[in-house]
């Protein structure tokens, strides 16, 4: 992941160049990256930040489920983008034991049955313990409520995101 240390470096990014760099704040969603671009110039980081999120926000729920499935299931997905793999390895969710891995598998396939989306969590500063108890928490959850709290946690996502490549 490229590091930004300038609003003048990104407003001088081509759209190329801008899309290839944010397009994976929002997971694989680079119409998000292609619409900010259009809001160039930046006065600051935060402006970028804000109108990263406006876009997201102003989704339409259509275009959120798009989003939400975008994102992978975790500890049993194989095809994961770097941002994704990253994430998930730094709290070692490349490393279940079997038991942890089928309670995952588990719990991957019974929330998309009941939600149409994969479970999403920020799992930036938390143990696999307190993901799985998360998992199983949210699990319970009317399909409003989730929709939300995923709506949330994608947002928690693309900041964290957006912050390491903003240095």
């Amino acid at each position: 992941m490229k590091t930004i240390n300038s609003i003048n470096q990104i407003n001088e990014l081509t759209k190329n160049d801008f899309i290839d760099i944010f397009g994976n704040v929002f997971e694989k969603t680079y119409w998000i990256a292609d619409k900010a671009f259009n809001s160039k110039p930046y006065k600051s980081f935060e402006e970028l930040h804000f109108i990263l999120i406006q876009v997201y926000e102003n989704s339409s729920k259509e275009e959120c489920l798009k989003i939400f499935n975008e994102h992978p299931e975790l500890a049993v997905e194989k095809k994961l983008t770097e941002d994704s793999q990253k994430e998930q390895n730094s709290v070692n969710l490349n490393q279940c034991n079997d038991e942890e891995l089928n309670e995952f598998k588990n719990l991957n396939i019974e929330y998309r049955k009941k939600f149409g989306f994969p479970f999403i969590i920020a799992v930036k500063g938390k143990n696999k313990n307190e993901i799985l108890n998360s998992f199983k928490k949210r699990i319970k959850n009317e399909i409003g409520t989730e929709f939300n709290e995923a709506k949330g946690q994608v947002k928690k996502i693309a900041s964290f995101r957006l912050n390491e490549i903003i240095n």
